[in-house]
C-alpha cells in the first residue's frame, strides 16, 4: 500500500501577508463590524415594563421584531428632518463643487501666480474641525457679537437673519462650503494635473483659447473626479450632524430633530431609547446605501452608453 504524502505546510513567507493584514482586520471587526451588528441587534429589541416600572425586574429587554423599524419609517419627525437635509444638500453640493471646480481650473492655468500659497489658503479651512468652524461662523451670525452686523448697523443697514427661518439653511450650507471646498478642489486639481500636456499643446496650436480648453478638454477629462466628489458630498450631506448640533444653542428655530442624525442622538442620549435610535440609524444607513448604489448604477449606465 502506497504511503500518502502529507499536505505541504505553508512557509512563513506565505503567511507573512496575513500577519500584516491581521491588525487591520482586528480593528475592522472591533470598531466597524461589531458596532454595526450590535446596532442591528438593539434595533430588534425593546424594553417591556411590568407594573409601575419599579423594582429590579420591572424593566426587561424583550424581542421586538420589526416594530422599531415600523415606528421609525412612520415617524413624521424623521421624514421632516430628511426633507430639511435634502434642501440643505441642494444648496450645499452645487455651491461647494462649483467653487472647487472653479478654483481647480484657475490654479491649473499656465500663468497662475502664487499657486502654492493659493492652494494652501483654499485647502486650509478643511483642516479646521467642523465643530470649531461651526462655532466661529455661529458667532459671526449672532448680531450681538458679529463684527459684520456691527459695521452694517453703523452704516444704517440691517443684516440678514441667518439663524432663523430659511436663512438657517444658508448659514449651515455656508459652513460646509467653507470647510469642504478645499478638499474637493485638491481632488479635481490632482485629476487635472494627470492630463497629458500634449493635449493642451495641440489645442493651442489649433487656436483654442484657455476657456475653450477648459470647457472642451479639462471638464470632460475630470468628469470621473466630479462624480467621486459628488458621491462623497452626497453621503456627507445625508449624515450632517456637527454643524446643526453646534449652531442649535444659538437659535430657537432649530429642533433636536433638525437632521436625521440629530434625531438619532436625541432618541439615544436625551430620551434614553437606544432601541428606537438603533432602528433609525439602520434606516438611515440603508437609505444612504440605496441612494449611493443607485447613483453609481446610473453613472455606470451612462458611461457605458445606456447598456
Amino acid at each position: 500500500m502506497a504511503a500518502t504524502t502529507p499536505p505541504p505546510r505553508r512557509s512563513p513567507a506565505r503567511l507573512a501577508p496575513y500577519g500584516f493584514l491581521a491588525p487591520a482586520i482586528v480593528l475592522f471587526v472591533l470598531f466597524f463590524a461589531l458596532p454595526i451588528g450590535y446596532a442591528i441587534f438593539l434595533s430588534l429589541r425593546k424594553v417591556h415594563i411590568t407594573g409601575l416600572g419599579l423594582g429590579p425586574h420591572a424593566r426587561t429587554e424583550v424581542w421586538a421584531g420589526l416594530a422599531n423599524y415600523s415606528s421609525a419609517l412612520g415617524d413624521p419627525e424623521l421624514l421632516a428632518s430628511a426633507g430639511r437635509t435634502l434642501v440643505y444638500g441642494a444648496l450645499l453640493v452645487p455651491a461647494m463643487l462649483g467653487a472647487a471646480l472653479l478654483f481647480a481650473l484657475l490654479l491649473d492655468t499656465p500663468r497662475v501666480r502664487l499657486g502654492t500659497f493659493s492652494k494652501l489658503a483654499i485647502f486650509l479651512p478643511y483642516a479646521v474641525p467642523g465643530i470649531i468652524a461651526s462655532l466661529l461662523w455661529g458667532f459671526l451670525y449672532l448680531p450681538i457679537v458679529s463684527p459684520g452686523y456691527f459695521l452694517l448697523t453703523k452704516a444704517g443697514m440691517s443684516g440678514p437673519d441667518l439663524l432663523h427661518g430659511n436663512g438657517l439653511f444658508l448659514a449651515l450650507a455656508n459652513i460646509a462650503v467653507w470647510g469642504g471646498t478645499g478638499f474637493n478642489m485638491i481632488v479635481i486639481y490632482t485629476s487635472l494635473r494627470a492630463i497629458p500636456a500634449e493635449l493642451y499643446e495641440a489645442a493651442r496650436i489649433d487656436g483654442c483659447s484657455e476657456l475653450q480648453i477648459a470647457l472642451r478638454i479639462k471638464l470632460p477629462m475630470v468628469a470621473p473626479s466630479l462624480v467621486l466628489t459628488f458621491f462623497f458630498s452626497m453621503i456627507a450631506t445625508l449624515q450632517v450632524f456637527s454643524e446643526p448640533m453646534t449652531i442649535k444653542p444659538l437659535t430657537n428655530s432649530m429642533s433636536f430633530s433638525w437632521s436625521p442624525m440629530m434625531k438619532v442622538y436625541r432618541d439615544a442620549f436625551v430620551q434614553g431609547n437606544l432601541y428606537s435610535a438603533s432602528a433609525t440609524s439602520v434606516v438611515i444607513a440603508a437609505a444612504t446605501l440605496v441612494l449611493s448604489f443607485g447613483f453609481l448604477k446610473l453613472v455606470n449606465k451612462r458611461a457605458n452608453g445606456g447598456d
